[in-house]
Formats: C-alpha cells, sequence, structure tokens
C-alpha cells in the first residue's frame, strides 16, 4: 500500500501573559498534569541539550494512551518541536510544533501545529484484460439499493472521494484537538501573575515495619476503601487494562463536607508507585494529581502521598466565607487532604504490620 502526502493543522491564539512565561510552562513538561486538564503524568527519560525524551500518558476520547515524545527545545525562538508516537503501536510518528511570539510586554501569540500521517492508498487495480475490457460495465447494487455503475473510472473516483473524507475527517478531529490544547494552555497562563499562590504541593508520610508488597497491595485496592476507610463512602472501580484505573470515590469530612472525585490512577507495582490525576474536582480545587510512591529502608518502608494542586480562586469564598482568600483556601485544603492522607496511610501500617505479627 502506498501513502500520500500528508498535510498540517495549525492555530493560533492570544495569550495574556508574557512569551517567557508561556514558554516556561510548555517546556515544563513534568508540571503538566497539574497545569493541562489533559495531561495525566509525564515522565523525563533522557535530555541532551536541547533534546528531551518523555514517556507522556494523557487521555483522549475517554481512554488513557502513553506516549513516547522526542522533543527539540529552542528557548531563544521559543519554539519546541515535536515527534510522538503511542506506545506498542508500530504507526507513523505525529510531528508538530509549538511556538510562542511576543505580542507587547504581557501577551503573546501561541501556535500549536500538528503534522497530520499520510493517508494510505489504495494499490491500483491490476489492468483488465482485453477480453474484459470489451465487456461492457455490469450495474452493482449499493446500499442504498440504487444501481450503480462499476469499473476502473468509477473506482478510482470512488478511492478518491474515500480518501479525501478521510482527511478531511482525521484534520477536523486534529483541529478541535488544537484547539482544546490552545485555550488550556492560554486559560493556565492567563493567571501567571499569581500563579505562585494557585500552586500547591506538600506530602504525608508514615514508616511501617512490614513488607512493600503488603503496603502496596492495600493502596492498590482502593476498591475496599469504603469498607476501611471512615471518610471514604463509596467507591466505583473499573480497569479495563491492567495498571489502568478509573476511579471513583465519595466522601465525607469531619466537617460534614460530601464530594465526588474521579480520577485516572497509573499503577506500577515494580516500582512500588501508584500515579493519579483526578478528572473531577471538588470545589476549590482546579487540578490535582500526586502519587502514593513506596521507599524501601533498612527499617521497612517510607509510605508517602504526594500531592500537586492548583486552586480554583473563584470558589474560595463561596466555600469559607467573605473575606478568605487564597492563604486560607491553602491551610484549609491542606489540613482536610494531609487529615485523608494520613488516615489511608495509618491504615496500610496497621495492615501490613499485622501481617508481619501475624507470621511471626
Amino acid at each position: 500500500m502506498a501513502y500520500g502526502r500528508g498535510r498540517s493543522v495549525q492555530h493560533t491564539v492570544e495569550v495574556a501573559a508574557p512569551a517567557g512565561v508561556v514558554y516556561g510552562m510548555l517546556a515544563d513538561a513534568p508540571r503538566w498534569p497539574v497545569l493541562w486538564p489533559f495531561a495525566v503524568h509525564v515522565e523525563r527519560v533522557g535530555l541532551d541539550g536541547g533534546e528531551e525524551h518523555l514517556r507522556v500518558w494523557e487521555t483522549a476520547g475517554g481512554r488513557v494512551r502513553s506516549l513516547l515524545v522526542r522533543r527539540v527545545l529552542d528557548p531563544q525562538a521559543r519554539s519546541i518541536d515535536f515527534e510522538q508516537r503511542e506506545s506498542g503501536w508500530p504507526a507513523t510518528p505525529e510531528t508538530g510544533s509549538w511556538s510562542v511570539r511576543p505580542d507587547g510586554e504581557e501577551h503573546a501569540l501561541l501556535t500549536l501545529r500538528h503534522d497530520l500521517p499520510p493517508t494510505p492508498t489504495p494499490t491500483p487495480t491490476p489492468a483488465a484484460s482485453p477480453s474484459a475490457a470489451s465487456t461492457p460495465a455490469s450495474p452493482s447494487v449499493s446500499v442504498s439499493g440504487a444501481a450503480t455503475a462499476s469499473g476502473p473510472a468509477q473506482t478510482a473516483r470512488a478511492a478518491r472521494a474515500a480518501r479525501a473524507a478521510g482527511v478531511a475527517g482525521v484534520a477536523e478531529v486534529a483541529g478541535a484537538e488544537i484547539l482544546d490544547r490552545l485555550e488550556r494552555v492560554r486559560e493556565t497562563a492567563g493567571r501567571w501573575q499569581h500563579l505562585d499562590e494557585l500552586l500547591l504541593s506538600f506530602e504525608d508520610s508514615v514508616r511501617i515495619q512490614g513488607p512493600l508488597e503488603v503496603v502496596y497491595d492495600f493502596l492498590y485496592r482502593i476498591g475496599d476503601w469504603a469498607d476501611l476507610l471512615p471518610h471514604v463512602e463509596r467507591t466505583q472501580v473499573s480497569e479495563d487494562r491492567p495498571g489502568i484505573q478509573f476511579v471513583t470515590l465519595d466522601t465525607c469530612t469531619d466537617s460534614g463536607t460530601r464530594s465526588v472525585a474521579r480520577s485516572v490512577r497509573l499503577c506500577f507495582p515494580h516500582a512500588g508507585r501508584i500515579v493519579y490525576k483526578e478528572t473531577l474536582n471538588p470545589a476549590l480545587i482546579a487540578a490535582h494529581s500526586g502519587e502514593w510512591y513506596l521507599a524501601p529502608d533498612a527499617w521497612g518502608v517510607r509510605a508517602v502521598c504526594a500531592r500537586r494542586i492548583m486552586l480554583r480562586e473563584e470558589d474560595v469564598t463561596a466555600v469559607l466565607g467573605a473575606g478568605a482568600g487564597l492563604a486560607d483556601a491553602r491551610r484549609h485544603l491542606r489540613g482536610e487532604l494531609g487529615a485523608a492522607a494520613a488516615e489511608a496511610l495509618g491504615l496500610a501500617k496497621w495492615h501490613a504490620e499485622s501481617a508481619v505479627r501475624r507470621l511471626r
């Protein structure tokens, strides 16, 4: 099968932030999960000068896809060229670029170009024999039941029409995705003047004298938490592909606040890690990503819950009352989420250390 020429789709938006700020956000790939809704987890697996290699997990069309990405960063030109392919698929890599141009001191023009892969071209039908060529084309019946003529010319026209429709469809989907991503970047970058106040990172940990495997098993079986943790009222877990969990949690805090959160969890048992990204957040939270990780040492295991959060500023007074500010929201979330993590880690500790006592 031959391949026709590919085509490019690109869009440009104006961003209410300096060009350097916008470029910095795009360049800092490991921080994407707390900045962009589509990013679940990013790991930098290689860095050589201006070229880096990433493993990216992102949501697309209701599923999680894993991408191997090579990027070439040019800070002077404020451009990032990328080549990506879906892990496990031998398809032609997709290429494209981000570019940022100043538009005044505090505004920028952001362009995302996506190069569509070449479209397959059906192999031409072998030429008909002389005897066949002298025979008139016989009518065939289409799906709708109408009679249509079939022959080399009609087949070629149909093939060209199908290719055109396929290319147009792919371009339309790519264009919609580009516009969505540009809008997400524009929305986050527009908060640049107080982004440091909106971002919150913290960890809670506990030391456990028990086997790592038992601790990991407790954290992995989040579907059992409604029966074990007081703040979890209901859980729903689906795992269509091993190691990728879609989770819904109904929770209630000590103050009586009820909320529903949905998340994607990536489970890495051999590394003792479970990475998560919330896709539906409760009030006060615009974005929330993090991980549970286990660090073995001479005394047992250090179990850690690390969180990275972006606050939703417009919810602050509605949730915490008139006069409350971002500092109050930070303290509130640190207290509530820290208590929930301590509860889960404490039960994991009891679970693992009880197993050790039973074996003695």
